[in-house]
């Protein structure tokens, strides 16, 4: 038997590779043709085909499927842009020829005009079916070439936007009802501000008439008048953490940030804390800044945020024990107020859960009254400032709170502002008698409790006025120095009564002064923007009151005076 020649081999291996080769081919072949099939008999999305004008040549099954028209319905019939809503397809050829600056008419055109020109496209806009049923889909379009670059069709694939649609208008609905259950927590809150403020003012401002009145009270009437007032302020306290927290959950509290001279801040919280000190004989130290800082922030927060941290590091600190106050730069952007107590500190169970809201810590046991509320008030209140809060502490030491701020140049001041720089002190100038003071007013115990504060002010004439409506007239005919005006009145509002009072030229000169229940942020906002003097709040307190009453009436004289000089002139 003969031998096989090498040449005889090497043909035999190319044949079986050539035969491999083939086989390969063939396969890729029927594989794609079975992922063709797929493709153009698949049910979940459309697949149309134009020729170069538009007109169908190729509608597969999910065409078939979602538009429940057959494939000899519409190809060599219609285009695409018939089997759309023709007010859309019009709506869309507008804004396309104002996107484009060239105008494209309100038929296939529409549809097509940007994948002609090489730009990829992809359209919502609504199916309507041979039912006449409708859906909204998603389509994207790209133009057909051949070698030559021609455009020779359009393909558009399509997908059922339906489930989408209804998710948003889902969220969209969720939202507005989350919208609408805000502005009613908002609203509620305003109102239950003013509802608890109200009698608030009347108790806390009588008990401050009867302790600094004439006969001064006995000992045991002080002990009872003092009762009185700590448990008073505490409620009002207690208010207002439970609204701030509120307010800021709901995203509604408004800040101010602006340049502050941190001296001032500490100078301010210092007058406030100290009685606090003095009385549990705790010392309390606060830094000599030998630079002036400023940091950005809100006044107001800023001071609320310190002023709990230190009344904190006094009530939980040990008797005879002492706070200190620093103030560190952190880089040269930042800047960290420390405030260190000598208490017991807290251990690493107690830190976990310092921020959460109504928890005390265990401190429920003790004598020491609290919320569990204001450092989570302080912790949200720092960071919408843009800041840090943070703890320190070590168990049977003491802890170290401290919130980091930004830097800031001092504000620079605006030689046009037209705001007038008043001097808070008292001022009792014995020689200026008859000056009159209107109160708006309608409840009866704010009216009275007035009505007592100035009947200690022989300087001071009060006319009084149960709605606007009669304040008004009274203030037209009287034209008093100065108006105390209350917000929510019967009839109609204090609000409005300024605006009627400042388009009078008899009137418009006279400072207005709120005095109102209305003490959510948003609510002094609102009075200061719509022209009020100053906005006071309930419940009065007796020394800021008069302190305010003292001041606008020396404005009010100080611009009589020069109107006056101006008229002689």
């Amino acid at each position: 038997m003969p031998t096989p020649t090498n040449d005889a081999v090497l043909s035999g291996d190319a044949e079986q590779a050539r035969g491999l080769a083939e086989q390969q081919r063939q396969t890729a072949l029927l594989k794609t043709g079975a992922l063709q099939n797929a493709i153009l008999t698949s049910p979940n999305f459309s697949i149309i085909a134009t020729d170069e004008k538009g007109i169908i040549q190729l509608f597969n099954v999910g065409a078939e499927c979602m538009l429940g028209y057959a494939a000899v319905d519409v190809v060599n019939r219609c285009t695409p842009s018939d089997l759309h809503d023709a007010e859309e397809v019009k709506a869309r050829a507008q804004a396309l020829s104002q996107e484009l600056e060239t105008p494209i008419t309100a038929g296939f055109e529409a549809l097509a005009f940007k994948a002609s020109r090489g730009i990829e496209d992809i359209y919502e806009l609504t199916y309507i079916c041979k039912d006449a049923s409708r859906f909204p889909a998603i389509v994207s379009i790209t133009a057909l070439r051949d070698d030559y670059d021609t455009i020779i069709g359009y393909l558009l694939i399509g997908t059922d936007n339906s489930v989408r649609k209804q998710v948003e208008l889902d969220l969209n609905a969720a939202m507005a009802a989350a919208e609408k259950a805000n502005l009613a927590k908002s609203d509620f809150l305003s109102s239950m501000s003013h509802e608890l403020r109200t009698p608030l003012s009347a108790i806390l401002g009588f008990a401050q008439l009867l302790e600094s009145g004439t006969p001064q009270p006995t000992p045991a009437q002080r002990r009872s008048i003092d009762q009185i007032l700590q448990a008073g302020w505490y409620l009002l306290d207690l208010i207002n953490e439970v609204l701030d927290l509120a307010m800021i959950e709901s995203g509604k509290l408004s800040l101010s940030l602006e340049p502050l001279a941190l001296a001032e801040v500490m100078h301010e919280c210092r007058a406030m804390i100290e009685p606090q000190a003095q009385q549990r004989e705790i010392r309390v130290s606060f830094p000599q800044l030998d630079a002036p800082y400023f940091v950005k922030g809100d006044r107001t927060r800023v001071k609320q945020v310190l002023i709990n941290l230190l009344s904190n590091a006094i009530k939980y600190n040990r008797h005879g024990g002492s706070v200190v106050v620093e103030c560190v730069a952190i880089g040269s952007d930042r800047l960290r107020i420390r405030v260190t107590d000598t208490g017991d500190g807290l251990n690493p169970e107690q830190m976990q859960h310092l921020f959460q809201p109504f928890n005390r810590l265990g401190q429920e046991a003790t004598t020491e009254q609290g919320t569990g509320i204001g450092l989570v008030v302080c912790k949200r209140l720092v960071e919408w400032m843009g800041g840090v809060i943070g703890v320190e502490s070590t168990p049977g030491t003491g802890s170290v709170f401290w919130i980091e701020l930004t830097r800031t140049a001092a504000l620079q001041p605006r030689s046009d502002s037209a705001l007038p720089v008043l001097d808070l002190a008292a001022v009792n100038d014995a020689n200026r008698n008859g000056r009159t003071l209107l109160y708006v007013e309608d409840n009866p115990a704010n009216l009275m409790l007035v009505e007592d504060l100035i009947a200690r002010r022989p300087d001071i004439r009060l006319l009084s006025a149960r709605d606007a409506t009669s304040g008004i007239e009274i203030a037209r005919a009287a034209i008093p120095d100065v108006i105390l005006m209350d917000i929510n009145l019967p009839g109609i509002s204090g609000i409005q009564a300024l605006r009627i009072l400042r388009e009078d030229p008899l009137t418009a000169h006279i400072p207005v002064l709120a005095l109102s229940a209305n003490a959510m942020p948003r609510d002094i906002e609102k009075g200061v923007q719509a022209g009020f003097f100053r906005y006071l709040t309930k419940p009065i307190k007796v020394l800021e009151f008069m302190k305010t009453l003292d001041a606008t009436l020396k404005y009010a004289e100080s611009q009589r005076d020069r109107s006056d000089a101006d008229h002689h002139a």
